[in-house]
């Protein structure tokens, strides 16, 4: 820790502040600027990034009637973690959800809906979903990235009806436009390292290759809170993806990707080893992932626009939850051809989908109606869409749309969609999206506490696939200041739940009982992002978000607020860059009071307190195309009190001990709500070759 502060001293003596009239573009949005020639002329430049998740073709994000968040690979840099779970929690109203104290597995939470009700697509495809919800999130480098897109709220007509809450799409590096070789190597204070390695290689002068490689490496027991288990997931993590990208004759697209991911995954006792797995001595949680992914799209060689897409992966865990094993599977292949046509002032595009699922695991998830033989889950979904983006005049723009899904369980699905931009002005956009959701649930892969082991599982009825109503307000105001803007974008949004599947863990500490919700949810809050680039160099980016989720029983409102919910919280980012390449950044997140799964008469408090996780880097750029970087994270060294219940008696062996326990508690590992990481310091180095 010592030496890294040295080096951010050291680097710090080499700043001189300086002042200057460059406009200074926000690095997560990359939105219009303006230029003020006089206090009477104001003329406005049009910087827009292109989008393509609000609607699926590619648009300028000031012409999508869907609200759609853009955040480049170099605004994450500002805080650099190694892989997209960690650094999706610089977005405001999305926050990366820890499940479990031990293993540290984790889910996306946007505007409060619980990980599952969130899509998250790779160039467009459906890639992560079921079972690689619980581990596949933390496989994903950030060395892949171009951008992320992000949309709050449904976006079923396009991307089917389980994109209830909200759509995250990574968007992949483009071969043809790579650089030819970058390096990326970080190591922290607690030995996590990662490396980021990727080249680019031409194939004549149409064809180019991206291929990069990702290695993450943290195998070192700590146990800083003094409970007997690692205070973090000791992970060994390979990733090597390879993209093919083709230049044809009329820009025509096409491109394939494939990826490969390795992990083995441990948290549990300190003095636990491999040859204890699947013991009940010594506790651990051991997860071994192999995973394989392949996705591409191509264009027809027609007048029409025709694309085909197609994506396929295999995702096989092999894991222990102390002695609890649990084996899965599961096979995904999707592929979607849909049609492209302007039609005056209307941009229509319709398209039929293919999806088929195949899941297998060793829990009663997937047993015969009898309970007495197997049978893995055949899922195949037709579908059909279509939507029309009707551009009326200059400020208004209207998109109607409508899904159409069908698989033999559930039989028809409806997903309307519409949405309804108006911009009198370049300075005031209003947008309303409202849509619908349905999803079926699996237990077993999206709600980690069911594989724990700490609590007996139970299913009450034949579940019930949930449905969902969702409507969703968005103003963006660019509020003149000197001689740049505030950019000011606030949203309100509210979801209506029915058949929501909830798990109950109050009414018996020894179980999850899971059941349709007798009554509605509902999701509702407001969200606000301000950013402002000074006129000397300082950035500074603050967002809130406010949330009230609920459940009615009976018409009777449920008293406590849903788990790992809080009302308040948000991000806030600043940047100031000097004169010689020198930027600091100090970066972080803010939640408010969360509820907790506690027992009862549980002596952990039933909410967490408010709490920050603020990281502060130093960087500095060299002409040679190299950039050391180094700083601290969790500055205030925050962790959470008592993650673990009973951790010295985790199978549960004196759970009748009159004496040492008298309210019988069992060992529990779903309080934790915060990684238990401390203060710690990092450093790294990267270099681009364009």
């Amino acid at each position: 820790m010592k030496r890294i502060l040295l080096f951010i001293v050291f680097l710090s003596g080499f700043c001189f502040p300086q002042k200057t009239d460059s406009l200074n573009m926000n690095d997560s949005q990359n939105i219009d600027s303006i230029a003020i020639k006089s206090k009477k002329e104001i003329k406005t430049k049009d910087i827009d990034d292109v989008v393509m998740t609000g609607t699926l073709k590619p648009v300028s994000r000031s012409k999508s009637p869907v609200a759609v968040e853009i955040y480049s690979q170099k605004f994450f840099q500002k805080n650099p973690t190694p892989n997209i779970f960690e650094a999706i929690s610089m977005v405001n109203g999305v926050k990366p959800q820890l499940n479990c104290s031990v293993c540290n597995t984790g889910d996306i939470h946007i505007n409060g809906l619980e990980g599952p009700y969130t899509m998250i697509l790779i160039d467009g495809m459906p890639i992560v979903s079921s079972l690689s919800t619980v581990y596949g999130l933390s496989g994903i480098p950030n060395s892949l990235v171009d951008r992320i897109e992000v949309v709050k709220g449904p976006a079923s007509s396009i991307y089917g009806s389980e994109a209830m809450g909200g759509v995250i799409n990574i968007i992949t590096k483009n071969a043809l436009t790579a650089t030819k070789l970058s390096i990326d190597v970080m190591t922290t204070t607690w030995s996590e390292n990662n490396l980021d390695l990727s080249t680019k290689f031409n194939v004549g002068k149409n064809i180019a290759s991206l291929l990069s490689l990702n290695y993450f490496s943290f195998e070192k027991k700590f146990d800083e809170n003094n409970d007997n288990f690692t205070d973090a997931a000791l992970q060994n993590r390979i990733s090597v993806f390879n993209k093919w990208n083709f230049r044809r004759k009329e820009n025509r697209q096409a491109s394939f990707a494939l990826r490969y991911l390795y992990e083995d995954r441990f948290g549990g006792e300190m003095q636990r080893n491999k040859s204890y797995r699947g013991s009940n001595e010594v506790y651990g949680e051991s997860i071994y992932t192999n995973r394989v992914e392949a996705f591409g799209v191509y264009q027809w060689p027609l007048k029409e626009n025709i694309f085909t897409q197609f994506s396929y992966n295999f995702h096989d865990q092999n894991s222990f939850y102390g002695d609890n094993p649990f084996t899965a599977t599961q096979k995904v292949l999707f592929t979607q051809t849909y049609w492209n046509k302007k039609f005056g002032n209307h941009d229509l595009i319709a398209g039929f989908t293919f999806k088929r699922t195949f899941y297998d695991d060793n829990t009663p998830g997937t047993l015969s109606t009898d309970g007495l033989s197997n049978s893995p889950m055949r899922s195949p979904i037709l579908g059909a869409f279509i939507q029309d983006q009707w551009e009326i005049d200059e400020k208004n723009t209207v998109l109607v749309g409508y899904r159409f899904d069908y698989d033999k369980i559930h039989h028809e699905i409806h997903s309307p969609r519409f949405a309804w931009k108006f911009a009198p002005n370049p300075y005031h956009t209003l947008r309303f999206n409202f849509g619908t959701g349905f999803r079926v649930v699996n237990l077993f892969t999206e709600d980690h506490a069911a594989l724990t082991g700490s609590r007996e599982v139970v299913i009450r009825t034949n579940l019930k696939p949930e449905k969902s109503i969702n409507g969703n307000l968005n103003y963006i105001w660019k509020i003149p200041a000197g001689k740049n803007l505030i950019n000011l974008d606030a949203s309100a949004f509210y979801t209506y739940f029915s058949n929501k599947i909830v798990g109950d863990f109050d009414t018996d500490p020894e179980k999850i009982i899971y059941d349709n919700l007798h009554g509605y949810g509902i999701s509702r809050g407001l969200s606000l992002n301000v950013d402002y680039n000074f006129s000397f160099p300082l950035n500074v980016g603050l967002g809130v978000t406010y949330l009230d989720v609920y459940q009615k029983f009976d018409d009777e409102r449920q008293k406590s607020q849903q788990l790992h919910a809080p009302k308040w919280s948000g991000t806030y980012n600043l940047s100031y860059k000097f004169p010689n390449n020198l930027t600091i950044d100090f970066t972080g997140q803010f939640y408010g009071p969360m509820r907790l799964p506690v027992l009862p008469d549980d002596y952990r408090p039933e909410y967490s307190p408010f709490y920050t996780l603020a990281n502060i880097q130093v960087s500095k750029a060299f002409k040679s195309g190299f950039e050391v970087y180094g700083g601290i994270k969790n500055v205030f060294n925050f962790t959470p009190k008592d993650p673990l219940m009973r951790p010295f008696d985790p199978f549960d062996k004196y759970l009748n001990d009159p004496v040492g326990n008298p309210y019988h508690y069992t060992f529990d590992t779903t309080y934790g709500y915060a990684p238990m990481q401390k203060i710690r310091g990092f450093l790294g180095i990267r270099y681009i070759l364009k």
